[in-house]
């Protein structure tokens, strides 16, 4: 790669010629109609879903007493995998790995944005185990749907863990 000194001297040198003539530019665009739509969100483009919602069985409870049961988890990346176990909490401590795991990837949790481990330490258990479960469904699997057999009548169905209620849709 060649590099090119540039002064204040021949600045305007260079812009003119890196710009398209006026003419050639105006003679090739389509008559203006109506604006082109704007480009979709990047994650819409390639088809790939990288954020995920969820409603935890129980719920995290702040300072205030607030409890906050709606969050959002995105994918995780090789990094995100990699960064706890160079981690001193984790390194003393295996079990805490997906502690800090969870802390990297959830993005919010009610109107809590910035989610650190602290906060995943106080979340009840229950809830932990969902967000471990939940991890596993969307980074392995790449949905939030579970295979359920219905006890009664044994027919096979499927229930997405995201969100919601059970009966909710």
């Amino acid at each position: 790669m060649r590099r090119r000194t540039v002064t204040a001297g021949n600045l305007e040198e260079i812009l003119q010629l890196t710009t398209p003539a006026q003419g050639t530019e105006q003679a090739a665009a389509p008559p203006a109609a109506a604006p082109a739509p704007a480009p979709p969100p990047r994650e819409e483009q390639h088809g790939l879903r990288t954020e995920f919602d969820f409603v935890l069985p129980r719920g995290y409870v702040d300072e205030a007493g607030t409890v906050h049961r709606e969050g959002a988890m995105r994918l995780a990346t090789a990094r995100d995998e990699l960064r706890p176990q160079i981690d001193l909490r984790v390194k003393e401590n295996p079990a805490y790995l997906s502690v800090v795991l969870l802390s990297q990837v959830i993005t919010r949790i009610g109107t809590i944005t910035d989610v650190h481990a602290g906060i995943v330490e106080r979340m009840y258990a229950t809830d932990v185990a969902f967000l471990q479960d939940f991890y596993r469904r969307v980074n392995s699997e790449g949905h939030t749907r579970a295979a359920v057999t219905c006890p009664h009548c044994e027919g096979g169905f499927e229930v997405d863990l995201s969100g919601g209620r059970l009966g909710e849709s």
